[in-house]
C-alpha cells in the first residue's frame, strides 16, 4: 500500500518539476518527494504491507 502511495507522489513530483509548476507554496516538488520517501521507507519497514503478526 505505500509502495503505491510512493509511487503515485513520486509521479506526482516528477510531473509538477518538468511543467515547472507548483501547487501554491504548501505543495512543491520536495515536499511530493519527501512524502514518497517516507511512503517507501515504511513500505521496506514492513507497515502496510499485510504481513502482521499471526495469533496461533
Amino acid at each position: 500500500m505505500f509502495a503505491t502511495a510512493a509511487a503515485v507522489l513520486f509521479g506526482l513530483a516528477l510531473l509538477l518539476e518538468l511543467l515547472g509548476t507548483g501547487i501554491q507554496d504548501l505543495v512543491t516538488t520536495r515536499t511530493l518527494a519527501l512524502a514518497g520517501l517516507l511512503c517507501l521507507a515504511l513500505h521496506v519497514a514492513g507497515y502496510g504491507s499485510g504481513w502482521g503478526r499471526r495469533r496461533r
